[in-house]
């Protein structure tokens, strides 16, 4: 037994490493330009941006590179000189301690990076791709303050805090013809949606295409799903197959706070109590103010207290004005026809204003009325006969999607 010793204990070795083996995980595969751990603890490494109005030759020669090698590294590379932004990062690095630089990295974009090589033959430049995995997930929340804290509720353990504004935004232009999300929304309203999140090994994620939602306010829900129209974009129908586009978008400002609704109040500038034609947006100066239906300029100057405003008439007899703008858009005239959506001016602070906002109203048979019920919204177009099928199954396929449990869910056959 004694003899045996040393077979038996040699024997339990070689299986505990048999063992061990097996619980390795998978070497992991290299990305292009990736370095091992090895080769990275032997390098060199610095890292830099690009300054506003700083030629990026000039950064790679105070960094140590030759004048001739950034040339060529420049010349090496698809990017433009003349139209590289500030801002951009990259790294230089070295095979070991004291030896020139033999790899550039310029991180153009989130998933892309520009690799470039010193090689016998000169630099060579590798444009490098990552690439993003896609999934479907369906998040839930329920309106407290904004949409934002809503979609902040059900998609923070999923996103990034910009994906989860860029989501919260899909929501929003989906639904512009139907609902006002910045001041329609009622405390207790509801948001459900289904899309496709893209994920990078980095961590970064980003938002893809949006496949169905639901909003339910007042205890009736307003569904939406996408059915593709064959150039990449989709169009959103509700539950009845009813388009979600109509006649009117439902806010003049894309990027949009209420800061006073229609009805009485104090004006700011008179200090007398009166009756506030419309609505006001506030917003940045600058901000671009779309109009919220095709129809022709009536109107376009300095008009009284309202300052610089933009007039249009719509095909239905409706009026909307425009108020307090900065400036107008190229080619906003007297007579120029308008499409929905289209910029026609920019938010300013002129006539009786205290600060940069639009004032909004709409006139139905000359008169004023309150924009939040003028421009409510009257169902779109229905689905063409042939489009009903794959509507009826992507609905059903949303409906499914819907009984899962928020997070990462499964789709049935698309």
């Amino acid at each position: 037994m004694t003899r045996n010793l040393p077979r038996l204990l040699l024997g339990a070795a070689l299986a505990v490493l048999a063992i061990a083996a097996l619980r390795l995980p998978a070497p992991r595969v290299r990305r292009p330009g990736e370095l091992l751990d090895a080769e990275v603890a032997r390098r060199w490494f610095r890292h830099d941006t690009l300054a506003a109005g700083e030629a990026l030759a000039t950064l790679l020669t105070e960094r140590g590179l030759d004048p001739a090698d950034a040339a060529a590294i420049l010349d090496a590379t698809p990017l433009d000189p003349r139209r590289i932004p500030a801002g951009l990062a990259l790294e230089i690095s070295g095979d070991s301690a004291g030896s020139p630089a033999t790899t550039v990295r310029f991180f153009v974009g989130v998933d892309r990076v520009i690799v470039v090589r010193r090689a016998a033959a000169g630099w060579v430049a590798e444009d490098t791709r990552l690439p993003w995995a896609t999934d479907t997930l369906v998040i839930r929340g329920t309106i407290s303050s904004s949409l934002y804290a809503a979609v902040d509720e059900g998609a923070a353990p999923y996103l990034s805090p910009a994906a989860r504004q860029e989501l919260a935004w899909s929501i929003a232009d989906i639904y512009e013809y139907r609902v006002d999300m910045s001041r329609e929304l009622q405390e207790g309203d509801r948001i459900r949606v289904l899309f496709e999140r893209q994920r990078l090994e980095t961590g970064a994620t980003r938002i893809g295409q949006v496949l169905a939602a639901g909003l339910e306010r007042g205890g009736a829900e307003v569904q939406a799903v996408a059915l593709p129209n064959g150039n990449g974009r989709s169009r959103y129908y509700d539950q009845q197959g009813r388009s979600l586009a109509a006649s009117f978008l439902r806010a003049p400002v894309a990027f949009r706070r209420i800061s006073s609704n229609f009805g009485g109040r104090r004006h700011p500038v008179l200090g007398t109590f009166r009756q506030h034609q419309g609505t006001d947006f506030s917003a940045p100066s600058g901000t671009p103010v779309r109009t919220i239906g095709d129809g022709v300029v009536s109107f376009a100057g300095r008009r009284g207290g309202y300052g610089n405003m933009v007039e249009i008439r719509h095909p239905n007899g409706f009026v909307t004005r425009y108020a307090h703008l900065r400036g107008f858009a190229g080619g906003i005239r007297g007579g120029a026809r308008v499409e929905i959506g289209q910029t026609i001016a920019f938010v300013g602070s002129t006539g009786l204003s205290t600060g940069p906002h639009l004032h909004f109203e709409v006139l139905v048979n000359g008169r004023q009325r309150d924009p939040l019920r003028a421009l409510q919204a009257t169902a779109g177009p229905p689905l063409g006969a042939g489009d009903r099928p794959t509507f009826e199954r992507l609905r059903a396929m949303a409906a499914s999607a819907f009984e899962q449990p928020a997070g990462v869910v499964r789709l049935s056959a698309r």
